[in-house]
């Protein structure tokens, strides 16, 4: 095995990619300061995680103890999810990202003594996956549905993240062991596990555990997974009874020859973004092909405007494959039965990431903006305890059995514990790791992917530091200012994101127009000899509009949206008229936005007013005549941020409005 570079202990992801033309800049050289991410980012550190420590640590998600009883540290069973060990790593990547940030010792004790158990637990080959190590009744990869690929996939992740924010290989032992076995087994084309696995987060763990330690083996595994996927004849094995097959887990057709995203949205956007990962370390031109070609589907014919995706609970592909929580025609978008897993809207984002860093396009920092202020944070109540697995976009009250599922991962109201309990970790630790996603190294230069308060210190590609100040009340307000703290006297680009939101943007340096084509949807580049107390301001006119889908989406015809930069609005019950519903309620095209910002609203929100129009519906017939033109009754009513929905009980809500023009 190749030898850990001492140098790459603190480098992060793509940093060393070949085939990347943005790199990342290492974890916490940028951290938020003031506003909207450095508040939700603190919650994370106070309230998130240690609420959810508390969850998965004790009784009642018991994904600790079913490690302590791996390790033999305690009596009893395996409960939860075969995924739960999953669960656990992404909790600890979380916890990991929040020592990073804060410097907390108390967290990294914390963590070393989760590490000292999942030693503990781990069989001496390296097998680690309590699900199976705790069931006498199921033995090691015989079986996909137990998840063992997810698990490992996280685990590998997680523990690259310690040791190069830590630089203590504890964990990162523990992971090499499992990885050397995992090797052993499944790199040889044995034809028991030529389709196995049925969440492909194993290839993003396997290239993280490459960028890590250097070993190309992992790399090769990575792509083998890959390889084989599309490539077998798609009939139930011993490795998939239990679960569907095909389209349901990408397996159909092979990648390189795949036009749709099809199957389960979480399976689908973990497996892009780890073929982009490969694609990162080998440039293989097919795989990039193919990937935008799903990014393309996935952004401008599956995804709502929230930016979430995965249409459906239960569905069928194309191919007539049983499908669940995933995508289903194109253009096809309820709103009411939406699913919208929290897991798929940020996987959408890390997807996007890792195409911004290939192509440097702004294309893929829009969706990334757009999840995380919307379909992403909707996931996770205002004060951080409570939780969304989907995320439709409408809720009716008695319109649906939301205790059908056994799972019960749609509910009416946010759960403070989910029995599917992958979205909560997977949520704040994107949350934490947000800021190492605002700026990236180009060439010779900076690239602004997102805004908001924050101090980035960090070395450019050619190793001279370089330090800028944001201030900003973003995403409530369009004015941007950056100021150079340090910077080389050479001179070197900025590149400013102009959001594909806006009609226009203003550019100005040191008051004076930077002359810099500003095209929304593009970054503009401001090449120039910088110096030390240089600063930018970017003025994006921040205007209430409404929206409207595509004509081929029939569950929006005639409706809008209401959106104000990157947030998009919703009304909700409680402020609507008393005894009116949701589907009572129609805007007026002519309304006039008002805009107010409240402090103590919501954890501090910018409310928009609109002119509502009020229609009893006539009958609960399901169809019914009608003669005469329908009464409407003028209401002013206060839309919130799609993310703040359901934080004042339980609540009809709607993002898409009919509309009436006068």
């Amino acid at each position: 095995m190749s030898a850990i570079n001492s140098q790459n202990k603190a480098i992060i992801a793509n940093s060393n990619s070949p085939h990347v033309k943005l790199k990342a800049t290492n974890f916490a050289d940028c951290q938020w300061t003031t506003g909207f991410w450095a508040d939700k980012t603190q919650k994370a550190i106070d309230v998130m995680l240690p609420y959810m420590g508390d969850v998965l640590c004790g009784d009642i998600g018991h994904a600790l103890n079913n490690f302590k009883i791996a390790a033999g540290m305690k009596e009893g069973k395996h409960q939860g999810m075969y995924w739960h060990d999953g669960d656990f790593y992404k909790f600890v990547e979380a916890k990991t990202y929040a020592y990073a940030l804060s410097k907390n010792t108390a967290l990294l004790n914390e963590i070393d003594e989760y590490i000292e158990i999942f030693a503990k637990a781990q069989e001496p080959d390296g097998y680690l996956q309590t699900q199976i190590q705790l069931n006498p009744d199921a033995d090691r990869y015989e079986n996909r549905k137990y998840h063992e690929m997810y698990n490992t996939g996280h685990l590998f992740i997680s523990a690259c993240a310690h040791f190069r924010l830590t630089e203590k290989r504890n964990f990162l032992d523990i992971a090499i062991k499992h990885a050397e076995l995992l090797y052993t087994i499944f790199f040889p084309d044995t034809k028991h596990y030529q389709r196995f696995g049925f969440n492909q987060t194993q290839i993003m763990g396997l290239v993280e555990l490459y960028r890590t330690v250097g070993d190309k083996k992992y790399l090769d595994l990575a792509k083998k997974f890959i390889d084989r996927r599309g490539t077998y004849n798609i009939v139930h094995d011993s490795t998939t009874v239990g679960y569907p097959i095909g389209d349901m887990v990408q397996e159909r057709t092979p990648l390189r020859e795949e036009t749709d995203p099809v199957g389960h949205a979480v399976l689908a956007l973990y497996y892009y973004a780890g073929a982009a990962d490969v694609y990162a370390e080998t440039g293989e031109k097919a795989l990039l092909t193919a990937l935008d070609r799903l990014w393309e589907s996935v952004t401008q014919k599956k995804m709502y405007a929230t930016g979430a995706v995965g249409q459906t609970h239960y569905g069928a592909s194309a191919n007539r494959d049983m499908i669940e929580e995933g995508f289903i025609d194109d253009y096809m978008m309820p709103n009411l039965t939406a699913y919208n897993e929290t897991c798929a809207n940020l996987c959408n984002a890390m997807f996007s990431f890792r195409m911004l860093g290939i192509h440097g396009q702004a294309k893929y920092a829009d969706i990334i903006e757009l999840v995380m202020h919307n379909s992403g944070l909707s996931g996770i109540s205002i004060e951080g305890k409570d939780y969304f697995y989907a995320n439709p976009l409408r809720m009716l009250h008695n319109a649906r059995d939301y205790h059908s599922h056994a799972d019960v991962t749609e509910t009416p109201n946010r759960e403070g514990y989910l029995a599917c309990f992958c979205c909560p970790p997977n949520l704040v630790r994107t949350i934490a790791n947000l800021s190492g996603w605002a700026y990236s190294l180009s060439e010779n230069g900076i690239y602004v992917n997102l805004y908001g308060g924050n101090k980035l210190a960090t070395n450019m590609r050619d190793g001279t530091a370089i330090k800028i100040v944001q201030e900003t009340n973003y995403p409530w307000q369009g004015v941007i200012n950056l100021t150079i703290e340090e910077c080389k006297s050479d001179s070197f680009e900025i590149a400013l994101r102009i959001p594909g939101w806006t009609k226009s943007a203003d550019i100005k340096v040191n008051g004076h127009s930077a002359e810099v084509t500003a095209k929304p949807g593009t970054y503009a580049i401001i090449m120039r000899n910088w110096k030390k107390g240089d600063t930018i301001t970017i003025d994006l006119p921040m205007e209430a509009t409404f929206i409207e889908g595509h004509p081929r989406i029939e569950e929006v015809r005639n409706q809008v949206a209401v959106k104000r930069g990157p947030i998009v609005y919703c009304v909700e019950s409680p402020d609507l008229p008393e005894n009116a519903t949701i589907l009572d309620a129609y805007i007026d095209g002519e309304t006039d936005f008002k805009i107010e910002h409240k402090t103590d609203f919501l954890g501090g929100i910018t409310t928009i007013e609109a002119t509502m129009l009020m229609r009893k519906q006539p009958s609960e017939n399901m169809y019914h005549s009608i003669s005469t033109k329908p009464t409407f009754l003028r209401h002013k009513v206060q839309l919130v941020p799609y993310f703040s929905w359901s934080n004042r009980g339980t609540a009809e809500m709607t993002v898409f409005m009919p509309i009436v023009w006068r």
